[in-house]
This record gives structure tokens, sequence and C-alpha cells, in this order.
């Protein structure tokens, strides 16, 4: 057993992990995407962005034009192509979708979460709305 690795009360690991390791993991199964390369396959009609963040952040830093807002805790009901909550924009499985949060964290494991349920082309943007903000991208004020 590795030093320190949780354990349960008779003894055996739990197979738990730190959110580093876990954030590691998951980011290792798709390729991430930055912010500017993001933008420009929106532009294109490649991609959906999906702005996971919550109002107030919203509310304080803006909106990305043309990103969908769907906050965490609807994401896979609305995005599910079966499903019967989806949004219209849940066209397929296949579908190209970057999921954005504010600043690169809560979207890898949104991400993963969407690779679960087939929508395998799904990645997040590295660094968030911060990082497509740093980069001089648009940004509807609030």
């Amino acid at each position: 057993m590795p030093l320190g690795a949780p354990t349960a009360p008779d003894g055996a690991t739990t197979g738990a992990v730190g959110i580093d390791a876990l954030l590691e993991r998951v980011r290792s199964d798709y390729e991430r995407i930055e912010p500017r390369d993001a933008h420009a396959a929106a532009q294109a009609g490649q991609t959906l962005l999906v702005d996971i963040r919550y109002a107030a952040l919203r509310e304080r830093d803006g909106l990305i034009p043309g990103a969908l807002v769907v906050e965490r805790n609807e994401l896979e009901w609305r995005l599910d192509p079966q499903g019967s909550h989806r949004l219209p924009e849940a066209t397929g499985h296949d579908l190209r979708i970057v999921v954005i949060c504010d600043e690169g964290y809560a979207s890898s494991l949104a991400a993963e979460s969407l690779h679960r349920l087939g929508l395998h082309r799904a990645t997040d943007l590295i660094g968030g709305f911060q990082a497509w903000r740093a980069a001089g991208l648009p940004v509807t004020p609030p």
C-alpha cells in the first residue's frame, strides 16, 4: 500500500484520489483546447461553446457571445442527445462541445462526464473564461 493511501476502517485501500490526480487522469483521456482555437472553431460553426459558470460569475464578468449557458448541475440533462430534457443544440453524440468554466478546472470534470454519456468529442477550455478574456477574445460585458 502506498504511503498515506486512504484506507477504509478495515485497513483496505479505498481507491480515493486527490483532485489534482483526478484532473490529471480525466484530462489524459482527451485533448483540451486553447481559447483562440476554441474561438476559431466556434466562428467556423465546428463546435458548440457551453458556459457552465454559475450566475454570479456571469453577472460579474460577462458572457462569451454565442456560448450556450448551461449551469453545471443541468449539463448532462441538457446535452444528452437521447434525453427528454435536452436542448435543441444537443443534436447527436458526435457533437463537438467545448465546456467553459471560470478557470478551467470544473470544466475538465464536466467534459469527462459528457464523455461518459457518449459525447466523445467533448473537451474543455484551458484556463476557462478567464483565459478567454485575457486572450482579448469577445466578451459581452455584464
